[in-house]
């Protein structure tokens, strides 16, 4: 069994590429249960986002887990980051949700969390991967597992939520447009906000299985946009489908980003002198960010892609705020992992404690003019070695000088290659990055033959 299966930072298999079937599912559950149960009793919570074969799997899940003597909590559909929440609450050994998170209904993907909440040590993926490989056997009837649903679970992650922000905050006065994108936060995000004293106008909250994450949410903020205008709301919201992104819309319908929505988090804290450390962005982070970071004497640092990644940095570096631009927004003195509902209630926060709105706040950093081309190829070849590249990509930089950036990064799952220029000049950044398009094009096409 590869990785890709399952893991602890997002999405691992996808229907059609890495199958994830109800089979793989009881024998994934079994794996899993026979790693925990090692250490005697021991007792896993399961929850899923609203895409119609969370069911199926949730059972297959559930029974493979039972089969190897573990206890399982049943929360239904709740957000990924109610999940690790959870899972630390109720003293579970681990915590699995069942989510293809931003990904259309026909993809199915699951993400392990630990005890604390946070990604499993890498020694108890590689056991889970070893007993995959051995042949599936059943406890004895006196020691299956049982299983019990939380009724709860969506009260208790509502007060989780909003013990985020200080005592006595309220939100009376706001109109505010929330997307939830028909995914798991449809049921929790919306009371978050109205109990807070919003008053919430609700879009794509009512999933039917098959709508998850169709033209709404996060990845899709056309709709969020149009009824902010017309309902003439102080802001919209957008969370995808298992609430671990979020993408916010100002007053003006203008979309407000994860890049602007953490500098707006971190500046507010550091205003505050509450900013530990400073800010991890990603190799995908706009220039901007990092300008601003500059500006502000915070300190700022690139991950690679991907949430964990980001995580890793903070952890390693003691910071408190990351993300990425797609909206996966990290506030680690709030919770262990990416939460949308969470990272919206803090810009709310700095909203109400500075009187200013979100259109006035996210200009404490100016995106700068960002041009992506990508280059297929036959198939992936390594080009870190070419010196012709090498060369290609330090005149590029040299034009730019120190007021934008380059990036050339290869696709981990396609034979792709990234290039994309950031710049002051949007133009210049058009050119530059043509031109620096076709030079890498001709050396990877030359390195495939």
């Amino acid at each position: 069994m590869t990785k890709k299966y399952f893991g602890t930072d997002g999405i691992r298999g996808r229907v059609g590429q890495y199958p994830i079937t109800p089979d793989f599912m009881l024998k994934l559950g079994w794996a899993a249960g026979k790693v925990f149960a090692r250490e005697g009793s021991s007792k896993i919570l399961i929850g899923k986002d609203t895409r119609i074969s969370g069911y199926m799997f949730e059972s297959a899940l559930e029974a493979g887990l039972s089969a190897a003597g573990v206890d399982v909590l049943l929360t239904g559909p709740m957000p990924t980051p109610a999940i690790a929440y959870l899972t630390r609450t109720f003293q579970a050994d681990a915590g699995i949700v069942i989510s293809a998170s931003h990904n259309a209904y026909g993809d199915n993907g699951i993400k392990f969390f630990s005890a604390l909440g946070t990604k499993l040590d890498d020694d108890i993926e590689h056991a889970i991967e070893a007993q995959m490989d051995l042949a599936m056997t059943t406890v004895d009837s006196s020691a299956l597992g049982k299983a019990r649903r939380i009724d709860d679970a969506p009260g208790r992650y509502i007060e989780f939520c909003k013990a985020s922000v200080p005592a006595g905050f309220s939100l009376r006065g706001m109109k505010i447009v929330l997307d939830c994108a028909n995914g798991a936060t449809y049921h929790v995000s919306p009371g978050v906000l109205s109990e807070l004293g919003a008053q919430v106008i609700q879009i794509a909250s009512a999933p039917d299985g098959l709508n998850i994450n169709e033209k709404c949410g996060a990845t899709d903020t056309r709709s969020l946009q149009k009824v902010v205008v017309a309902e003439q709301a102080d802001l919209g919201i957008a969370l995808d489908g298992d609430g671990d992104r979020v993408i916010m819309v100002d007053h003006l319908g203008e979309v407000v980003d994860g890049d602007e929505i953490m500098m707006i988090i971190a500046s507010y804290l550091r205003d505050k002198d509450e900013l530990r450390g400073g800010v991890v962005g990603t190799l995908m982070t706009n220039f901007g960010l990092e300008q601003a970071c500059r500006r502000l004497q915070i300190p700022f640092v690139r991950a690679n892609v991907g949430d964990r990644y980001v995580m890793e940095q903070l952890s390693d570096r003691g910071w408190l705020v990351g993300g990425e631009s797609s909206g996966h927004v990290i506030c680690k003195h709030l919770t262990s992992t990416g939460d949308g509902t969470i990272a919206a209630l803090q810009v709310l926060v700095a909203m109400g404690e500075t009187d200013q709105a979100l259109a006035k706040l996210k200009k404490v950093m100016q995106k700068l003019p960002q041009k992506m081309i990508n280059i297929k190829l036959a198939k992936k070849v390594d080009f870190s070695g070419s010196d012709e590249i090498r060369k290609a990509v330090e005149q590029a930089e040299a034009l730019l000088a120190d007021k934008g950036r380059v990036l050339l990064r290869a696709s981990g799952t396609e034979p792709l290659v990234r290039v994309m220029v950031e710049g002051e000049n949007g133009e210049q950044v058009e050119s530059i990055c043509e031109e620096l398009a076709k030079n890498v094009e001709t050396v990877l096409e030359s390195l495939v033959c």
